[in-house]
């Protein structure tokens, strides 16, 4: 659905804001991270205004004294007084307006890099379903180039704010002298600037359009090519599978993309220099026009002639700098759009449309409740179907499935088969498409989801290790705020205590060399057992095991599922696997099938039906068995 909406203001994944709230916006990031720089930014706002045009005086007086019938020595005084005088308050003029240049700068990038933090949260925070959209990748994309330079979005609106009122002022303040000297001159100007400005804004609008909105999804894809093929974990692959010519022939296709993309960009902006020179020639010949009709017809000083240049040439520049710097501005505001409609993707209904029925968004008006403080939490899947947003067949099909406190569940079937998304579901990164899920009789969207979340101690498939102390991967805490003694007991109760005692820091040590070139990494059965700690710290009362064991063989991981069903004791299980190592001591076993869940029951009564469980079991207890032997 999303598609239909890519380019249009009925786009729900994108809102214009319009200049005037961005800039708003923006100085209130400003006011919050750094009030002082608006007040530096207005000293260099009036110092560079008055130094476009000062010189003009400067030389008027220089002049006129030459001129004048004083006698030498009295010409020499006053010279000298007009030029210390006079070089004195340009060079006060100039300081100011390098320190008030020196200073913006980094505050500017300083509060960037506070709005980026804003950005990164708000992605950390976002609801997990929408993090799988491809319309949500892209619109994070665009707000990452809203805030990846200086010129860009948030960053380019400051300096665009501070650039803008220097020509405004600098345009107020010479427009009645230039038309004191010629009003033509003033309407001539202003046609040249305003036909440079349109063309401008042409130019501006066709880029972003053409070349850097389209570009959103081809930078994603630059960024995974160069992952992909520089990264170590793909390097076995690679080479084994002789994947260099496919994998170049696949960056150069995303590249020769781009480059044509950059083309145009290039061509564009030829032909804009183009219209500038041409339309500086022609306002500079009015000028010369004007002044000279001045000295013939108005017998013009050659001081004034001077002056008036000088004015009518800072008028000149100024409205064109300001009417060019206005469209810079709007692309920058349509750059803060990007931002902005990022940092409110999911707070909008219509954003959440495809899941509007049962989305968090739907009972942000209702008032949550606060997750009740039980010894023991039952879930119950009433109905329960789930469908991927613009696929055709559901993933999941009318679950009802009833989860009782301190009771052990085993999930099985084949890949495919639903049992990632029913688990995804219980977690609650996805919602329901139909159905409920209740947690002690109440719609666990009646609770917030950080604190749904604490109910749980996930282990992953795919564990992922940060670059902290293997502590902190335990806790996943910082470490003043880890308990050292408690995160010690659960990675020795899980099995990797010679490896955390071998190492010279102990689990202090780093993890990754990213940070720390002292750090170490683990393979993969000692990450899975890292993700074991992970769970046992959290402590929580409901345990979920998503196929945690993949990178064991199937005696070591009955092994560990068995240890493991010791470690957790009285807490509420989940198991899920394609083999069936987990099943033989779980209070219950679900075994799904094409999205549905086609058996349930304890392990004897399953076995005893004669169906689809008891086959794949019988299958792969012999694989154990022949396996156990030729271990023999």
């Amino acid at each position: 659905m999303a598609k239909q909406f890519k380019e249009s203001k009925d786009n729900p994944y994108h809102k214009e804001y319009g200049k005037w709230s961005n800039t708003l916006y923006v100085l209130g990031k400003c006011r919050e991270y750094r009030s002082c720089v608006l007040w530096i930014a207005l000293l260099g706002i009036i110092c560079n205004s008055v130094l476009s045009y000062y010189f003009g005086f400067f030389g008027k007086l220089v002049i006129d004294l030459a001129g004048s019938g004083l006698v030498y020595n009295e010409k020499v005084t006053r010279l000298l007084v007009i030029v210390l005088a006079g070089g004195l308050i340009a060079g006060l003029l100039q300081l100011g307006s390098s320190f008030s240049g020196s200073r913006t700068w980094y505050q500017y990038i300083e509060v960037r890099m506070h709005v980026i933090e804003e950005r990164v949260a708000r992605a950390l925070g976002m609801n997990y379903e929408f993090l799988e959209k491809p319309e949500t990748l892209d619109i994070h994309e665009r707000a990452c180039q809203a805030t990846g330079g200086n010129n860009n979005g948030v960053e380019g609106m400051m300096h665009g704010m501070e650039t803008l009122a220097v020509n405004l002022t600098t345009v107020i303040v010479t427009l009645v002298s230039v038309m004191a000297l010629d009003i033509r001159l003033v309407l001539v100007l202003i046609v040249l600037a305003v036909m440079q400005y349109g063309y401008f804004v042409f130019c501006i609008r066709n880029d972003k359009k053409k070349v850097w909105d389209q570009l959103g999804g081809t930078w994603r894809q630059i960024n995974y090519m160069e992952r992909v093929t520089q990264d170590f974990d793909y390097a076995k692959d690679i080479r084994l599978f002789s994947q260099q010519d496919f994998l170049l022939k696949k960056q150069q296709k995303i590249f020769e993309n781009r480059w044509k993309k950059f083309d145009y960009h290039q061509n564009l902006w030829f032909s804009h220099a183009v219209v500038v020179n041409i339309t500086f020639l022609i306002g500079k010949a009015a000028i010369y026009g004007a002044l000279f009709y001045a000295v013939i017809k108005k017998d013009m000083t050659v001081g004034n002639f001077t002056l008036f240049f000088a004015l009518a040439m800072a008028f000149s520049q100024s409205l064109i700098e300001f009417l060019r710097r206005f469209g810079d501005f709007g692309r920058a505001s349509l750059e803060v759009d990007d931002f902005r409609s990022f940092m409110e993707l999911d707070m909008e209904g219509s954003v959440a449309s495809d899941v509007a029925s049962t989305s968090e968004s739907a009972q942000k008006n209702k008032e949550l409740r606060e997750l009740p403080k039980a010894t023991a939490y039952t879930i119950v899947f009433e109905n329960v179907s789930y469908r991927y947003p613009e696929a055709e067949e559901y993933a999941l099909k009318n679950l009802n499935l009833k989860l009782e406190a301190g009771e052990k569940l085993a999930v099985v079937g084949l890949n495919g088969a639903g049992k990632t998304t029913m688990i995804k579901l219980l977690l609650r990164l996805y919602e329901p498409t139909e159905g409920r899920i209740l947690l002690n009789g109440t719609d666990i969207r009646s609770y917030r989801r950080e604190d749904y979340y604490k109910l749980f101690s996930p282990v992953f498939q795919n564990v992922e290790v940060l670059a902290f102390p293997i502590a902190e991967n335990v806790s996943m805490k910082q470490t003043e705020n880890t308990d050292i003694d408690k995160a010690y007991s659960c990675v020795a109760e899980a099995g990797l205590q010679e490896k955390i005692d071998s190492l010279p820091k102990g689990i202090l040590t780093e993890l990754l060399k990213v940070v720390d070139e002292e750090g170490v990494d683990f393979s993969g059965g000692e990450k899975q057992k890292l993700a074991l700690a992970r769970a046992l710290y959290k402590n929580a009362p409901i345990v979920v095991l998503d196929e945690p064991t993949s990178a064991l063989d199937a005696i070591a991981e009955q092994r560990l599922y068995q240890s493991f069903d010791k470690m957790i004791g009285e807490k509420s299980a989940v198991y899920i696997s394609h083999r069936l190592a987990s099943t033989r001591f779980c209070d219950k076993v679900a075994m799904f099938k094409g999205g549905e869940m086609i058996e349930y029951g304890a392990h004897e009564e399953l076995m005893e039906q004669n169906g689809e469980y008891a086959h794949m079991f019988e299958l792969q207890a012999q694989y154990y068995q022949e396996e156990g032997e030729e271990n023999a």
